[in-house]
């Protein structure tokens, strides 16, 4: 798996107006003069939103999907030599500088003799998910499918013989689980023409294009015709390819109108949804479908020295978590040369889909919250004509039973626990509704409570305020930036899909947040931020009190760290303002992520 690429403007290359970007189009229309003038093109405009969100809605109802990575790398779990190797195991040839003769032999091992293709898709779809994305080509260059480009695949050059993507093509519809393919488009370690392969020295280097036209153009084209209806087209690693070269690639995906493509063709590409890698975004995207691929362990690819495997807890709480943001979960689980999963993915998996059995209503269908990201837990919704039903997710059950919603100005017509049916009271308070709880959680991992209330939410706006643990949290789209007339204005940017504060240049402009403290105490804080050079000095304050912050480099504006920037006394309760000021003279533009406020209490224990 690769870094994730940046945001781009998509250039119009495809010919398919399903494909145009939905901001784009948008602009068009909004250009001086020209929705009035063309209003042929509008009418078009809506035509293409309403094929997008017929051919993607399948998928903004799923939320949960399976990821698998899977190939010659199983065989020895990653270790060369009996060595372990840097990465995940699917990187294992790059990490090695493995020659490619070499390599070969392990390709030539591969024989998964107790792939079950049905037992396999039947436990994705124990666990909840609805569809499944496979390492059809990774960057080694093994096809896992019967290639016809090439020789280098499952059934000619493995003693196994068969192919695993005809089968668990066919395994999901069978069962009703949507499929899809991964495919390593531009790297390609195996092949003279591929990116990635710098250490093999008896490679004859031939042009990308023409490794395109040879291989990557015909497999994909196998791929999207051979193997019934595919859900999804899962690019990866983009690099510098010719324009004719991403285009042959890009143009395929016509082959089946309905597939969705991800945002990893090229920087020009940015495909249905966006992909965040291993990491759940803060804040979710701004008018995108995303996604949060993430394995279930430390490594995509099975490595035999990996045991980090994340717990049922934080797996579900995860894919809470992502759903309550509006996004999908596509979790990774990395199949042994056997061609079975370890117990401690199988166990999780089946615990998930316990979990699901119960509360799948919770998140099947659901939109992002209404409420924000609360304290205790997480929030999920769907809306109605009857009203909206708000599903709470209690991570942190309450010790005196008393769950506050905050901001929620609707009635309520009911409040049950989710799967037990049992009703709790509410009450209406000046911050919004109060829940109260039986003594005990109804589930260990993740407790929901379906809130029905009359008609669209309304939530009320509320100042950000510590939460039980103290905690406070204010993401740069939350801030008021007051520029200076005349100059370069500082505004919210973004790397990786995540907002910060940028183009900071001006060392008297700032930038505050609106706040509601009840808790008065010392509040440590501290920044996510970076800072391209030696140092930089600003000042924090909070009503009256005030730190001086000096913040030494994080090696570049794309690399952000957390920097604690000291304490502040905060000695009355009420509605306040969170500012920072540059200091003339000493100040180095930062891009400034979060500011985080930490009530420092003695005993360990927030009041």
């Amino acid at each position: 798996m690769p870094p994730q690429p940046t945001d781009h403007p998509r250039a119009v290359t495809d010919q398919s107006t399903r494909r145009l970007p939905r901001v784009l189009i948008m602009l068009m229309l909004l250009c001086s003069g020209f929705a009035c003038q063309d209003h042929a093109f509008a009418q078009q405009y809506a035509e293409t939103q309403d094929d997008q969100n017929t051919c993607i809605a399948w998928w903004r109802d799923a939320k949960f999907g399976m990821f698998v990575h899977w190939g010659v790398y199983s065989v020895v779990g990653g270790q060369y030599k009996g060595q372990e190797l840097p990465n995940s195991a699917e990187w294992m040839m790059a990490r090695g500088k493995i020659p490619i003769s070499e390599y070969e032999q392990y390709a030539k091992q591969f024989n998964p003799v107790d792939f079950d293709a049905d037992e396999f898709v039947g436990l994705a779809k124990q666990a909840g998910m609805k569809y499944l994305v496979i390492t059809a080509k990774h960057h080694d260059g093994f096809a896992m499918f019967d290639s016809k480009a090439t020789e280098y695949n499952v059934v000619d050059f493995s003693p196994f013989g068969r192919d695993i993507m005809k089968e668990l093509a066919e395994a999901c519809q069978r069962q009703g689980i949507k499929f899809g393919f991964y495919y390593s488009q531009a790297q390609d370690w195996h092949h003279p023409g591929g990116f990635g392969n710098s250490w093999d020295k008896s490679i004859q280097r031939i042009s990308s294009d023409q490794y395109v036209r040879e291989k990557a153009v015909p497999e994909v084209r196998q791929l999207l015709t051979e193997y019934g209806p595919i859900g999804i087209f899962w690019w990866d690693t983009p690099r510098a390819m010719s324009e004719q070269a991403f285009n042959s690639l890009h143009s395929l995906t016509k082959l089946q109108p309905d597939v969705l493509t991800n945002d990893r063709l090229g920087e020009n590409f940015p495909g249905d949804y966006k992909t965040f890698e291993r990491n759940i975004p803060r804040q979710a995207p701004a008018a995108k479908d995303w996604e949060v691929c993430m394995p279930i362990s430390g490594s995509w690819g099975y490595k035999k020295s990996d045991t980090k495997f994340k717990s049922t807890r934080t797996l579900i709480q995860n894919l809470a978590d992502i759903a309550s943001k509006g996004g999908n979960y596509l979790l990774n689980v990395s199949p042994t040369g056997k061609g079975t999963l370890l117990p401690q993915a199988t166990d999780r998996l089946r615990q998930i889909g316990q979990w699901m059995q119960t509360n799948g209503e919770s998140i099947y269908g659901t939109t992002a919250s209404p409420i924000g990201k609360p304290d205790w837990g997480r929030c999920t919704a769907k809306v109605s004509p009857d009203g909206t039903a708000l599903y709470l997710h209690v991570f942190d059950w309450p010790s005196d039973q008393i769950l506050e919603v905050r901001g929620l100005a609707n009635q309520v017509l009911s409040a049950t626990l989710l799967g037990e049916g049992q009703s709790v009271t509410t009450e209406v308070t000046d911050d919004g509704i109060r829940v109260r709880l039986p003594e005990q959680p109804t589930d260990e991992f993740n407790s929901v409570i379906k809130l029905v209330v009359d008609g669209a939410p309304k939530v009320k706006s509320l100042l950000p305020t510590p939460g039980k643990d103290g905690v406070l949290e204010l993401g740069a789209e939350l801030a008021f930036i007051h520029n200076n007339e005349g100059s370069r204005d500082a505004g919210i940017r973004q790397h990786d899909g995540i907002d910060h504060i940028g183009y900071w240049h001006d060392d008297q402009a700032w930038v505050e947040w609106e706040i509601e403290i009840r808790d008065p105490g010392d509040y440590r804080v501290s920044s996510v931020l970076s800072v391209q050079e030696p140092q930089t000095r600003f000042r924090v304050s909070v009503h009256q009190s005030e730190l001086t912050a000096t913040v030494t480099s994080t090696g570049g504006y794309g690399r952000y760290a957390e920097k604690d920037l000291g304490t502040l006394r905060i000695d009355q309760p009420g509605r306040m303002s969170v500012r920072v000021h540059p200091i003339p003279g000493s100040w180095q533009p930062i891009n400034l992520r979060q500011l985080t406020l930490k009530r420092d209490d003695p005993a360990g224990e927030i009041e």
